[in-house]
């Protein structure tokens, strides 16, 4: 994999750059988001390459010269723009910075559900405690929380957990439905989007989503408003809770993006009590994004990433993990994988499991 490299090939003189550039991270982190809030990169864009002056820019936007020229300056340092005979220009990186959608869903993840938690990361670090999640709300961890988020907070992170996600359907529907199973048991479903998935996907198929209370209210009124109310059913509980039974008759149990949210002492919880309730015929399947098996060194740095929210933010003890770890537990539980699928969608792995004999 790219990312199980020697020491970088880099200059000392280089590497001091590099080294800088971390050093003041959180404000080339608000510079782009400024740059993209103000219009300021879609200008540039519009102008091609001929560039924009500062004063062109003041004046379609609602800043001052001064505003957008400390904006555009840190852009050229940060190698978004470039000056072209005193005009500044898109660069490659400003470009993708607009353009990409991958960027943009992460930017607002970042700024909205993450940027001030995060300040309180070395706390949690130290207590194992999402110390950050304050800056959001009272809960212990996020997940309860969910439904009460601000709109636009809660936007944020659905966009970014949905995007994932959804590049995948298309790959895993027809796999998944290889079984053909009746009852689809889906394990955190959240807004229910996997089910109606199914449910468009298969005429017939059953499907049970077991989550948090204020998730399945608004899952099931998602099956209402797409008609499929009949075939997409609640299953309350709180998975943390091991006093609570765990859904019987599943043909196939889904757990999707869904592991990561717990410890490993938590996931071996889950997934013993899902073995338990599976029948002998019965499939587990786990779709994750693994650090380790990303086939572009972006995507094990967003993974990577992304573990640093969950210690902060969501519940101070979880992670995006190394595929090992999670083999490891799933063998603990009573399962082996029958089936292991990398590079669906962007960078997902699906691991097929069954009870052990």
């Amino acid at each position: 994999m790219p990312f199980y490299r020697s020491p970088l090939a880099i200059s000392a003189f280089d590497a001091k750059f590099e080294a800088q550039k971390i050093a003041f991270a959180p404000i080339s982190f608000q510079v782009a988001r400024c740059l993209l809030k103000f219009n300021l990169l879609q200008l540039i864009s519009d102008c091609g390459s001929k560039g924009c002056s500062v004063t062109h820019l003041a004046q379609q936007t609602e800043l001052s010269e001064y505003s957008v020229g400390v904006l555009v300056d840190m852009g050229l340092s940060m190698g978004l723009l470039y000056l072209n005979n005193d005009m500044y220009t898109l660069d490659k990186i400003g470009h993708f910075l607009l353009h990409d959608d991958m960027a943009q869903v992460n930017l607002n993840f970042t700024h909205d559900v993450c940027y001030q938690g995060l300040f309180e990361l070395e706390a949690s670090l130290l207590e194992g405690k999402p110390k950050g999640l304050s800056s959001l709300g009272d809960w212990q961890t996020i997940y309860p929380g969910l439904s009460q988020l601000p709109e636009q907070i809660k936007k944020s992170w659905f966009e970014f957990d949905h995007y994932y996600s959804d590049h995948a359907f298309e790959s895993l529907l027809p796999l998944i439905f290889q079984a053909k199973p009746k009852h689809i048991v889906d394990v955190g479903g959240n807004t229910g989007k996997w089910a109606l998935a199914c449910t468009g996907y298969n005429a017939d198929v059953q499907i049970t989503i077991m989550d948090l209370p204020g998730q399945l209210k608004v899952a099931i009124e998602n099956a209402k408003n797409s008609g499929v109310a009949e075939r997409v059913h609640p299953f309350t509980t709180d998975l943390l809770d091991e006093q609570k039974p765990f859904c019987e008759n599943g043909d196939l149990y889904w757990m999707s993006q869904f592991l990561d949210c717990f410890s490993e002492s938590e996931i071996l919880s889950i997934l013993t009590r899902a073995a338990k309730v599976m029948k002998p015929n019965s499939e587990l399947c786990i779709l994750e994004t693994f650090w380790d098996r990303q086939p572009f060194e972006a995507g094990a740095y967003c993974v990577n990433a992304t573990s640093l929210y969950f210690t902060a933010i969501a519940n101070g003890n979880s992670r995006m993990y190394h595929s090992k770890t999670l083999l490891k537990l799933i063998s603990q539980a009573g399962l082996f994988v029958d089936e292991d699928i990398d590079n669906i969608g962007l960078g997902h792995t699906l691991l097929r499991c069954k009870r052990k004999p």
